[in-house]
């Protein structure tokens, strides 16, 4: 579980600052799973140009019983820093993938494929290939329905990382790219890297209507992209004018407050039903290629 600043909430805390609180800060969040205080936001990913929503991604939220809702930014480094990573983002994925499997009992003419962020602290655990086989095995995930996030500096930072997506992706998984920025041309540096899915990040996305370089930029990325090969989602996506540029130069999919923002498993759940109604079911493979095959139209 890496840090995400998706969804700003009225109620977001920060980290206390100061050496003494900063030790009582990690305490607390040592024994914030096993408290039942840390909680699953939940934000779409739709298909462009149709609209649908296809797949979801988990955003982890911390109900400190002192500083109220805290966002990742607040607490994912002091838990990378201390190791409580490994715990968080195990309690990430169980709770998602259970969710997730509600959902689709709920809908299932609609799959819905779920992202769950990956810190490169727990690409480095052992545990995590049988983490993730077991939770597919215990919620009846289908495998290629899961799609697990790493950042670009982290997917090809080494080569036991490399290999550890290898493994990873031979689960039948989908691995996805995310915070792909200035730089377009180090996606080639990812061909060793066996990745499906390019995010591009949402500062470029901001900009993307408004800075000459930004559109370029979103423009090269999905060029190189649909050139290897690889799906697209546009994060950050807050405008309409944003979602009419990334639809003109065939952008997959799209995520941002312009859809919907972060929100707990039954309020998402509520705005899933109201989403989904009244349109066609789809088989999986329908699913898979309606969220995120590139497209050719300019």
């Amino acid at each position: 579980m890496r840090r995400r600043t998706d969804g700003t909430l009225p109620t977001q805390g920060r980290q206390p600052a100061g050496q003494a609180a900063d030790a009582v800060f990690e305490r607390e969040l040592a024994a914030a799973v096993s408290r039942g205080e840390l909680v699953v936001h939940y934000q779409p990913v739709l298909s462009l140009p149709s609209r649908r929503c296809t797949a979801v991604e988990a955003l982890v939220r911390w109900v400190h019983p002192r500083h109220g809702l805290l966002l990742p930014d607040a607490f994912i480094p002091v838990a990378e820093r201390t190791g409580a990573i490994a715990a968080i983002g195990s309690f990430v994925l169980r709770r998602s993938c259970a969710d997730a499997a509600t959902w689709r009992d709920t809908h299932p003419g609609s799959p819905l494929a779920l992202h769950v962020n990956i810190s490169a602290l727990q690409l480095h655990d052992d545990r995590l290939g049988a983490d993730v086989s077991a939770c597919l095995a215990e919620f009846d995930v289908p495998p290629n329905q899961l799609v697990l996030e790493v950042t670009q500096a982290t997917a090809a930072s080494s080569p036991a990382t490399i290999g550890r997506l290898g493994e990873l992706a031979a689960l039948g998984v989908v691995i996805a790219i995310d915070d792909v920025g200035t730089d377009s041309s180090a996606l080639t540096t990812l061909a060793s890297v066996p990745v499906q899915i390019v995010k591009i990040d949402r500062s470029i996305v901001a900009g993307s209507t408004e800075n000459c370089l930004d559109r370029a930029v979103t423009a090269e990325v999905v060029t190189r992209a649909a050139a290897m090969g690889l799906r697209t989602i546009a994060a950050g996506v807050e405008r309409a004018d944003q979602q009419e540029y990334l639809e003109s130069i065939g952008a997959g999919a799209a995520q941002g407050y312009l859809y919907q923002r972060p929100a707990p498993a039954d309020e998402f759940g509520a705005w899933l039903d109201q989403h989904l109604s009244g349109l066609p079911t789809l088989v999986p493979d329908e699913a898979v290629i309606l969220a995120f095959a590139p497209r050719t139209g300019r």
